[in-house]
């Protein structure tokens, strides 16, 4: 999936501009004290789990959160924050039991008068967003904020808009955030495996299990293209951060880099027809886009992982590590110098990838090198990796079925933070810049430049902390 720098466009022709234009049509480890509960027996009754993976009620967890949402009745499978996370602080997740939820993850300030993030999951009331037949698998906002897509395995992309109030509204408060209408329904025929919008305007793309990829033009929903160039399921898509290309990749092992405004990929990468491309035998399942769009990451079920350029689609970089047929779930580039994405010069200095395996590793590899720079682990499959916003861009967080996350510090590979509460494998991560004044323990002094971690999994739960 999945990550979300900031982005600019290169610039161009007169005439490519106006193309972009029409086809946009932009209108710590923490520890945590035993309290004397954890020395009473125990209930035959109370267990882990109630057998469906929630929590219990009776379970006294380990738990060093800073708040819980529950709204989901089973799993979450991805939560999502929107793009100017705190402003507002809102999230969306979605779930086995056919619902999305646009909702806020933050427990309230201590001193709510003097908080100038009046959202927070008690005074806002979570927006149920319904319609689909079976479960949503993938949510997002839009890149402004201002719509929301979720996808089903019922083969339907649904889409909802604000509803702007007032022009005077203060557009921080809770009443300008709390009503959302419906537009859409976008039928594929097919189970949604990803879906993702263009960083420069209302555009959104959705792979399916069938191996096609459609696009539409929102809020209309008119449909731009449906591309067919894999023969399996699609795994991964994404616009390139300057919104030129769509990368996508499939089970049927290939890579695709698409214009979008054509319908025959620009590069179709594969065995036998790319050079230093591999084997993939069991199909691509993971796939990463550098913020300067140019390279893209893909790694596969059987534990290889390339570094491919753009938009020449030549391999650069063949990377082993973690064991064979140990399947890779989860990529991140991290441009820890701030040099190798927008605003930089576009050089691999300090541009580091991580990969996260079911070996229960993750490994982060220096891509100009492509040597490894620090290996850290889990106790279980790491199911996703998240990199940190600016400015500790140094810092990425983990998410295992092993019901922890970690936040580390990719130079040396430093445990920072063990991250505990849930009470199943954690399968949403997402990772913002934190409010200012929440989440700062009584007495203690606010860091500069914390992220607040959200996490979501088959326990149901919601869960939030501060690093």
């Amino acid at each position: 999936m999945s990550e979300h720098p900031d982005q600019h466009e290169n610039e161009g022709s007169d005439e490519e501009q106006q193309e972009d234009e029409q086809y946009i049509n932009q209108d710590d480890i923490e520890v945590v004290e035993e309290s004397d509960a954890d020395d009473e027996p125990m209930d035959e009754d109370d267990q882990e789990e109630d057998g469906s993976g929630m929590i219990s009620a009776n379970l006294p967890l380990e738990d060093n959160s800073l708040g819980h949402s529950i709204h989901h009745e089973s799993s979450i499978f991805q939560v999502t924050l929107h793009p100017s996370f705190p402003n507002p602080p809102l999230a969306i997740s979605g779930g086995e039991d056919d619902l999305a939820f646009i909702f806020s993850p933050l427990s309230p300030f201590p001193d709510p008068s003097s908080s100038k993030y009046p959202i927070n999951n008690s005074t806002f009331e979570p927006v149920r967003l319904t319609g689909h037949t079976d479960s949503v698998i993938t949510c997002a906002f839009s890149s402004d904020g201002e719509m929301v897509a979720t996808g089903g395995m019922d083969g339907k992309v649904r889409v909802w808009r604000r509803v702007k109030g007032k022009q005077a509204e203060d557009p921080a408060s809770v009443e300008a955030w709390r009503s959302w209408e419906f537009l859409t329904s976008l039928d594929t025929s097919d189970e949604i495996t990803w879906l993702t919008w263009h960083p420069k305007g209302p555009v959104l793309a959705a792979g399916t299990e069938g191996g096609t990829v459609w696009m539409w033009q929102l809020p209309s929903g008119n449909n731009m293209q449906v591309f067919s160039s894999h023969t399996e399921a699609t795994t991964a898509g994404y616009f390139t951060p300057n919104g030129k290309l769509l990368v996508t990749t499939s089970a049927d092992s290939s890579a695709c880099v698409f214009d979008p405004r054509e319908n025959a990929p620009l590069l179709r990468l594969a065995p036998h027809q790319t050079y230093n491309f591999g084997r993939f035998e069991e199909g691509i399942t993971s796939l990463a886009v550098a913020p300067a769009s140019n390279f893209l990451a893909i790694g596969g079920a059987n534990g290889q992982i390339r570094v491919i350029n753009l938009p020449d689609g030549k391999v650069v970089s063949k990377i082993p590590g973690h064991a064979e047929g140990e399947s890779i779930e989860g990529l991140a580039f991290m441009d820890i110098l701030g040099l190798a994405g927008p605003g930089g010069d576009g050089s691999t200095k300090g541009l580091l990838l991580v990969s996260a395996a079911t070996d229960g590793k993750a490994i982060v590899w220096d891509v100009t090198t492509s040597k490894p720079r620090a290996e850290v682990h889990h106790e279980d499959v790491v199911t996703s990796v998240f990199a940190h916003p600016a400015p500790r861009r140094y810092l990425f967080t983990t998410a295992s079925a092993d019901k922890t996350l970690k936040t580390w510090d990719a130079r040396q590979g430093a445990l920072i933070a063990t991250h505990k509460g849930h009470a199943g494998t954690i399968n949403g991560l997402a990772v913002a810049a934190a409010p200012a004044g929440w989440g700062v323990p009584e007495g203690e002094e606010e860091k500069a430049g914390e992220s607040v971690v959200v996490s979501a999994g088959d326990d149901g739960a919601v869960l939030v902390w501060r690093v």
